[in-house]
This record gives structure tokens, sequence and C-alpha cells, in this order.
């Protein structure tokens, strides 16, 4: 059963670039009502501007989700404006590539955690007991083929990316019974600002740069409003990952052999 879209209210965090952006500008050609939450306020504001030319409504509220009190002032007032939140989309995300004992330890680390893992769940709590209280809503937590198939140079994104999984499937489990569904979407690489940002944090000069394929920022978010249509568990992008991850959950051995000599023939201790 597909569901209509028209006149849902749906937050956004990340909402300045990348996934968060398309995925505001398509919830707002479905007829949503969108709130663009994220730090940088010009662009969400030149957001809003564009969807509003379009026809549609959309509310810029800028906020750092790894602040507690920023995070309750951006909830409070996007229900003093709609009355309730259908849609969460938990999308904000950093990131950073290095070998881990190179990586800054607040911002390689702390920050990482704090806005993938601990953002994500202090947003769901502002946001949960009115979905519960209306017995309805859906909340969809942006996650990472990371968060499923751990890798070298990614050791604080996928341990945060890991912890978005686990907190997804363990919040579905204790809110379903009342009504609110929980959605877990695990992407792969994609051509994204945070993607390109990632890239560059990586030590060139000691790592041989990696070519595979990448997602577009469209095709994710568009699939991101096809789970909001028609509500899943998890969904991972694009399919064939599914493949990986479960060679990686039945022959652990076999990955960790063929990431061992990765690691040996690119890791130097200098």
């Amino acid at each position: 059963m597909t569901i209509d879209l028209k006149n849902k209210v749906v937050l956004i965090t990340g909402a300045s670039s990348g996934f968060g952006e398309d995925a505001a500008r398509l919830f707002a050609r479905e007829g949503c009502k969108v709130v663009l939450a994220a730090r940088r306020l010009d662009r969400l504001q030149a957001l809003a501007a564009e969807i509003q030319n379009a026809g549609g409504e959309a509310l810029a509220i800028p906020v750092d989700i790894s602040q507690p009190a920023e995070i309750e002032v951006m909830v409070q007032t996007a229900l003093d404006l709609y009355e309730r939140v259908d849609i969460l989309f938990n999308n904000a995300g950093y990131g950073s590539m290095d070998w881990f004992e190179k990586l800054d330890p607040e911002r390689g680390i702390e920050t990482i955690i704090q806005v993938n893992l601990t953002g994500t769940m202090l947003v769901t709590r502002a946001i949960l007991p009115h979905m519960l209280e209306h017995g309805e809503g859906h909340i969809i937590n942006m996650s990472s083929v990371a968060g499923l198939i751990a890798a070298p140079l990614i050791t604080t994104y996928a341990a945060g990316k890991s912890g978005v999984r686990a907190f997804t499937d363990a919040l579905r489990r204790e809110v379903s019974p009342f009504g609110i569904k929980v959605s877990g979407i695990y992407p792969g690489p994609a051509t994204t600002e945070f993607g390109k940002k990632l890239q560059r944090t990586r030590s060139r000069e000691k790592v041989k740069k990696l070519k595979y394929p990448h997602l577009t920022s469209e095709y994710v978010a568009s699939r991101v409003v096809d789970v909001a249509k028609r509500p899943v568990r998890s969904l991972v992008i694009p399919w064939w990952y599914r493949i990986i991850t479960t060679f990686d959950m039945l022959f652990p051995v076999v990955v960790d052999w063929i990431l061992y000599f990765f690691s040996k023939k690119n890791h130097t201790l200098d």
C-alpha cells in the first residue's frame, strides 16, 4: 500500500546539501511541508526560497545537532508552526577518512560520533513523544553500507554508522506496536559534497586512490522518498551491496584476508 505524502510534515536534518537537500525538493514536490535543518542558514534559506517559489512550503531552521539545546529549539519551532512532525529524516552526517592513529581526537573521533550517532538519537528522542502521542509517524535514519561492513580508513565513521544501524533496529522493535515506523537507509559511496570532503581527508600520499562506482545524490534521495511512501525496515543501495555485506557476515575470515593485504600494502607507520 502506497502512502499519500500530501500535507505530511517532514523534518530533515543535514538539509543544506547532498541527500537532505535533494530529498527536501522531492518531498516538497509530493506536497509535503518541509522543515529544513542544518548549520548553514544561508544554504537553508536559499533552498526554502526555491521550494516556495515552486509552489511548495518550507521552513528553514539553523541547528547544530551536536548541541542538545539547539535540537530542542528546532523541534519546538516545528511543532509550534505545524503541531506535528509526520516524518523525521535523520540525515545529518560527518566523516573523515585516514588511518585511525592519524585522526584528530576531536574532529576525527568525537565529532563524528556526536553528529552521526548521538545527534541522530537526540533528534529522535525530541520528536518521538509527539509521534507517540499521535499514534503515528515514520523515522528514517540515514546510515551507510559502512554500518554493515567495516573497512580500513573509516574506523570512526563505520563505528558511528554501525551504531545508527543498531539504534534503528532497536527503536523499530520498541515503537512499532504504537504505530511508529522506523527505517534504515544504507547507501554505498555517493557523489555528494559530504563524499568529496570525505575523500579529501584521506592521506593520498600513502593510500592509492580506490576506483568504484558512485551513486548520485538525487537517486538516493528518490529512494528515501520511496521508503516514506512504502515503508520498509531497511534499504541497501544499490541492491548488490547486500551480496557484499552478506558475504562479510558469512565469511569474515575471507574479507579479513583481503583487507589484510590492502592495509599491509598501503599503511605505513611513520
